[in-house]
């Protein structure tokens, strides 16, 4: 049974930040630190333990959440080493759901970045403890001060420096610890791991470490009342005191500590692991977290890692693999699941047999006989488990809230290269939508094409890859085609007769069609209007039948036809020769010469566009929409400052809009796209759509 005392040695805590500031090299120097690998893996040489994947190491990022886990002194610290770009930021949300702390890595060169911004959101959202490690302070124009001025500026006066560099860039040497106040300096030891070097602060620091120091003592001080009263009195506050208090405004999120290191030089990270330790809540230093009981059909709070309760986790990764099933990662919030047991999903109302649970170092599985509270496993093959997803226990049916991910906004049409593969693209797509959440995956009815829908094109890219390498289907891609409708300006009348012999039995079918515009989104509407037999009741449907297959091609581009009526007035039978398809085809022939007298023009559809960017986008992105044909709508004041831009937009113009947006803004702007309707394509584009129909039809022909 898991114990109090087992769970307040847990620590568990991503590492978060924008990509390229070394997230990676900072897991590679922890565990190398804490004598969990006997190597310090480099991102360059593709060796480190969390980016193990072909795509990561042929990219040099990371793609994909990988797990992580150490022992340091008296504790066991679970860690997720999360994606930093945009289009795979949604796996470090999704990581971040499960976590106790963010440790937020800011580069010390390019200090805070756009998801920076991103992840300290998502861990807003959250409500979790931040710490902020500036890494890289070897690097050429590496400066503490600065950027830790710009995360105050960004994140709030609240992020203070617990500690100092001791020189830098290529000088840098070591940290000065603010809490305790005294120098620690690394020097290469003899196995290559540094030796750490307690020593006093060095003159020359010594002042700014008092300064530094005393904002800190201020602001640690004002979470505990009777401690401020004392600070206020002028009394020095002990070393304890200070303690407890910054772990408190930690917890309650009221103070996010600024510390510092190299994570390739392996200087700073031993005083990291210490701060983890010391500072970083463990499981049941945290409130309770709200769920849904399905008994009580109400929200509750789950007491965390109780003794004895019943178990409850979340699922928060899925990976599909083609060969031993998919590989589901869970986080435990209370109690704790046994190999060889029963596990229930109240998600999907489905129970399981739990196997063998697994415990994670990058793509090592080790089978561990059970996971407790704080601590993250991973079974294979579970059953219709996918990521969001609830395991408890049946007789304790929880629900954990789900986590909610953005719109994908960026499309493309896909088809497989080998003729015979239609059967094998549909398994790997509907596998890889078990492993990705955010990918969206349908058939369009308007042009008939498989559109695959992501966050951004190296997203795209990335799972295309997955989709070739691990499932063996080969694709091609395009940008979706437009689905664009015909229809007609004026009233016509038009004849469809459909006469054939042939020796026995003929053909005969003959019809007189009105045909006139409806009002945009009306549709198709059939009116039957024969007076007396002149077409016997049981053919008349099959005139309409005749038009409305024609419509899905129509006559100025090959378009499906919308927005018209149809009034069947007249015509004539054979009590021989007639028959219902030969009034299908008079129906069909009717539309087809109406549809050309009635003035018919090309329609496409429009968008609804919003778009949030800060204010300093805000003629940069009306600038563009212009270009692209947009209307604007209206502009509205949004959340932290931000303008929410209103626009209408042709579908044709938005396809690659994820990529301009993100170029316009640095990755700063966001956007939400729906249909709203259809509009007449302007004559000079229209008839370059007509033009490109003609060739496409003729090459086909």
């Amino acid at each position: 049974m898991v114990t109090k005392n087992d769970v307040e040695k847990v620590r568990i805590f991503a590492l978060v930040g924008h990509g390229d500031s070394g997230k990676t090299s900072l897991t590679e120097a922890m565990l190398y630190d804490s004598n969990m690998t006997n190597r310090l893996g480099r991102i360059e040489q593709g060796n480190t333990i969390t980016d193990y994947d072909s795509k990561e190491i042929k990219r040099g990022i990371t793609i994909n959440s990988s797990l992580a886990y150490l022992n340091w002194k008296n504790s066991t610290f679970n860690i997720i080493d999360t994606p930093g770009y945009l289009d795979f930021i949604i796996d470090t949300k999704s990581s971040l759901r499960v976590v106790d702390c963010a440790l937020i890595v800011v580069c010390g060169v390019s200090g805070v970045e756009v998801q920076t911004e991103k992840v300290w959101d998502y861990a807003e959202e959250f409500q979790l403890p931040r710490v902020f490690f500036i890494n890289k302070m070897d690097r050429e124009r590496a400066d503490f001060e600065r950027v830790s001025e710009k995360i105050k500026e960004n994140f709030g006066q609240n992020a203070v420096p617990v500690q100092l560099p001791i020189g830098a860039e290529e000088n840098f040497e070591g940290v000065v610890d603010l809490l305790k106040m005294k120098a620690y300096y690394f020097q290469p030891g003899k196995d290559g791991k540094p030796e750490m070097e307690e020593k006093e602060i060095p003159e020359n620091l010594m002042g700014k470490a008092e300064t530094y120091h005393q904002k800190m003592v201020e602001s640690v001080a004002e979470f505990d009342d009777e401690i401020l009263m004392k600070y206020l009195d002028g009394e020095k506050l002990t070393e304890e005191e200070i303690l407890t208090c910054l772990k408190g405004a930690m917890i309650e999120r009221k103070v996010f500590p600024i510390l510092c290191g190299s994570a390739t030089k392996n200087i700073g990270i031993e005083l990291l692991l210490d701060f983890i330790e010391g500072y970083f809540p463990n499981p049941i230093e945290l409130p309770d977290i709200m769920v849904k009981s399905l008994k009580e059909q109400k929200d509750i709070p789950l007491k965390r890692a109780v003794d004895g309760a019943p178990f409850a986790a979340l699922v928060f990764k899925t990976i599909a693999d083609p060969y031993v099933g998919n590989l589901t990662y869970f986080r435990v919030f209370s109690g704790e699941l046994h190999s060889d047991s029963q596990i229930y999903n109240s998600t999907q109302d489905v129970e399981n047999k739990v196997g063998k649970i697994f415990r994670m170092q990058g793509k090592e599985q080790s089978p561990v006989s059970k996971v407790s509270a704080g601590e993250i496993g991973a079974i294979a093959k579970l059953k219709k488990t996918n990521t969001g997803d609830t395991l408890c226990d049946k007789e304790f049916p929880v629900e954990f809230e789900k986590i909610e991910y953005p719109e994908p906004i960026m499309r493309l049409a896909i088809f497989p290269k080998s003729k015979g593969d239609e059967d094998k693209l549909s398994i790997a797509l509907s596998r890889i939508q078990e492993e990705e959440p955010t990918i969206q995956i349908f058939r369009d009815e308007d042009t008939g094409e498989t559109i695959i829908a992501g966050m951004g094109e190296p997203h795209l890219d990335v799972v295309i890859e997955t989709m070739e390498k691990k499932f063996g289907v080969e694709v091609e891609k395009n940008t979706p085609k437009v689905g664009y409708k015909e229809t007609i300006r004026k009233k016509v009348q038009a004849e469809g007769k459909y006469k054939k012999q042939s020796g026995g039995r003929g053909q005969y079918g003959h019809c007189f069609v009105e045909f006139e515009p409806l009002e945009r989104g009306k549709g198709f509407e059939f009116v039957d209007k024969i007076v007396g037999g002149v077409i016997p009741k049981q053919y008349r449907p099959a005139v309409e039948k005749g038009i409305v297959e024609s419509m899905k091609k129509g006559v100025v581009a090959g378009y499906p036809t919308i927005d018209i009526r149809a009034t069947l007035y007249d015509g004539s039978y054979h009590t021989v020769d007639s028959s219902e398809m030969a009034f299908k085809v008079a129906g069909s022939l009717a539309f087809k010469k109406g549809a050309a007298m009635a003035d018919p023009l090309l329609l496409e559809p429009i968008c609804n566009l919003e778009v949030i960017v800060p204010k300093d986008y805000m003629g940069d992105i009306i600038g563009d929409l212009n270009s692209k044909r947009g209307k604007i709508m209206g502009m509205d004041e949004g959340e932290k400052g931000r303008q929410i831009i209103k626009a209408l937009v042709p579908q044709a113009e938005m396809f690659r809009y994820s990529i301009d947006l993100r170029s316009i803004t640095q990755g700063r702007g966001t956007f939400s796209l729906k249909f709203s309707h259809y509009e007449e394509v302007p004559p000079q584009i229209a008839q370059e759509i007509i033009e490109k129909a003609k060739q496409e039809s003729e090459s086909e022909s």
